[in-house]
């Protein structure tokens, strides 16, 4: 068994620090640490970084004391009813309650996790041991990272906050970019990052009423849980039957992930494969074909129902390769290969899902592989003539897609047992 592949957007290296979300008195320390930094989504599109000079570009990450006109009043976490009131005194007092680290006031705000100096200090404590929050939190090494959408502010807010910050003192040019179009310049670190936080402040922004009762509804655990308005303790619910939600446990109040099988599906002998094209794809471009796991199925179970569906084929032999985070809004991308019978008809007349699917061989996809990225119209060679238009596109390395095609080109993947240097 070989080491595990790691996609574009997975492999993150944050400590999440998940049992401390919870932890009122450890947020508002880690937020008012000058370590801190926050990175911004507007209607999530992140604010990105661009040299002038290289145009390169990266994830911006703005400083505590840069973003605090978006916060509000302090406390940050354990709010109160009215702004600048506690809502418990101390974190025990909140466990387990409808109080614990919430927010009422501001924009909701997410925490992501510890960027450590060194992974392998295990310097990340239990939250038994911030009894002192602000010592232990001085004891960590490391970068902390929260994320907030800023759709709902003033615009001129925003403006202010973002050409004041520390970064926009640099010749960095700070602007909030289509995420598509900035993912593909990140690293791999910054690449995690705005994968979860980018799922996370869309969860947050999208929920805003309790799906139980149509209540309002408000953040707790630093943006990871959502709890119905209903429920505080100075609510006034006169008239109104209980929410269904104060009771027992409820997949509406975490986030979740949609599961989405990407099918790299070869024929008996492996040289060939099976590439579809969705209706609105652009000119020429080919993918794998892809569904969502619907309840009461395994994965194996929905890559072959989907491959039936969409392209008429049935499939064997049904193997995992990898899985990639997907942050369009919360999905995750698991990559399967599996074999079908070249023999057989591809039919695309039954949940007309697809304009076209077709069997493919490796030298045509080596092909276009080998077109430089974008294989453009206007891409000329040295003599001035414009290249010849490619006969197939297919999705880049930063997609699970085009991972599995291409290791498959590249004969990685055999045609019906193992995955050559990976599983």
């Amino acid at each position: 068994m070989g080491e595990n592949f790691v996609n574009f957007m997975g492999g993150s290296s944050l400590n999440r620090l998940s049992w401390l979300r919870p932890e009122q008195s450890f947020l508002n320390a880690v937020v008012a640490s000058p370590a801190t930094r926050w990175v911004l989504f507007k209607g999530g599109m992140p604010l990105i970084a661009t040299n002038p000079t290289t145009e390169k570009r990266t994830f911006a990450s703005l400083t505590t004391n840069d973003v605090k006109p978006f916060l509000g009043s302090e406390p940050y976490f354990g709010q109160g009813q009215h702004a600048g009131e506690t809502g418990a005194a101390k974190s025990e007092e909140a466990h387990d309650s409808v109080l614990q680290a919430a927010r009422f006031h501001g924009p909701r705000i997410v925490f992501l996790g510890l960027k450590e100096d060194d992974p392998n200090t295990a310097s990340a404590l239990p939250s038994s041991d911030f009894k002192d929050p602000h010592a232990a939190v001085a004891n960590l090494d490391g970068t902390m990272y929260f994320s907030v959408d800023v759709a709902s502010l003033e615009e001129s807010t925003v403006d202010e906050v973002v050409q004041n910050s520390e970064l926009a003192k640099t010749d960095d040019k700070l602007a909030f970019t289509d995420p598509r179009t900035a993912m593909g310049s990140l690293d791999a670190f910054t690449a995690s990052v705005f994968a979860l936080a980018r799922s996370m402040v869309d969860w947050n922004e999208r929920n805003q009423f309790c799906p139980a009762c149509g209540s309002h509804s408000y953040s707790l655990w630093a943006g990871w849980k959502l709890c119905c308005s209903s429920l505080l303790p100075w609510a006034d619910n006169t008239g109104k039957k209980p929410c269904p939600s104060g009771r027992g446990l409820h997949n509406f109040c975490h986030p979740r992930t949609d599961p989405v099988v990407i099918m790299m599906v070869m024929n008996e002998t492996g040289d060939k494969i099976i590439l579809g094209r969705n209706k609105k794809f652009p000119p020429k471009f080919y993918s794998a074909l892809a569904g969502f796991v619907e309840p009461g199925e395994s994965y194996e179970d929905a890559v072959k129902r989907e491959m039936w569906e969409e392209a008429g084929v049935k499939v064997w032999n049904v193997r995992y390769h990898s899985g990639q985070p997907w942050p369009f809004p919360a999905n995750l991308m698991l990559g399967f290969y599996a074999n079908a019978d070249r023999s057989k008809p591809i039919r695309t007349d039954l949940d007309n899902e697809l304009e076209d699917a077709r069997w493919y061989t490796r030298e045509e996809v080596l092909a276009a592989l080998a077109q430089t990225p974008g294989s453009a119209r206007d891409d000329k060679g040295a003599n001035n003539v414009v290249r010849a238009e490619p006969l197939l596109r297919i999705p880049p390395p930063t997609a699970i897609a085009g991972v599995l095609i291409k290791h498959w080109a590249e004969g990685r993947i055999e045609a019906g047992n193992a995955i050559k240097g990976n599983l």
